[in-house]
């Protein structure tokens, strides 16, 4: 959501300042942690994010190019490049589609399951790790928002 200059917003405290500037803090760690384990298994950040989005669509295990893009938030043309790189590492597979032919798949191949499998188990080990202080700090900052709520009212 944009934010407005019309709406007034609240005034935050010092501490809902402090808690606010943690959680983007220990977000950005996780994300910092994310790029590096992405680059030094041979990807981009972007790439990783790709694989992640394919292997972790709802219900199926392939998407059309436009869903990609709609998961990544980026511009199909953009999806369509990312695609053509992935292919050309051989990290993913396209599959035309059965009912429409003009509409086309994109598969995790072998290769890319097995990147995506050690780069998810680093994740999660990381996530454990991060977890128990960013679980605290979101449920400041909702208990914050529910406090700020009242206020308004």
């Amino acid at each position: 959501m944009p934010v407005s200059p019309r709406i007034p917003f609240p005034q935050l405290t010092k501490t809902e300042y402090e808690v606010l500037a943690a959680f983007r803090y220990q977000l950005r760690q996780f994300l910092q942690f994310s790029e590096e384990a992405a680059r030094s298994a041979g990807l981009t950040p972007r790439q990783h994010q790709a694989l992640l989005a394919i292997k972790g669509f709802p219900e199926r295990e392939r998407v059309t190019i436009g869903e990609l893009a709609e998961q990544l938030q980026i511009a199909h043309h953009s999806a369509v490049g990312l695609v053509d790189r992935l292919a050309a590492q051989r990290l993913i597979e396209r599959e035309a589609g059965v009912e429409d032919r003009r509409q086309v798949y994109v598969k995790l191949s072998r290769a890319g399951t097995r990147i995506l499998e050690k780069l998810s188990a680093a994740h999660r080990v990381e996530i454990r790790r991060f977890g128990p202080r960013l679980r605290l700090l979101l449920e400041s900052l909702t208990q914050d928002v529910e406090v700020i709520r009242h206020r308004k009212d």
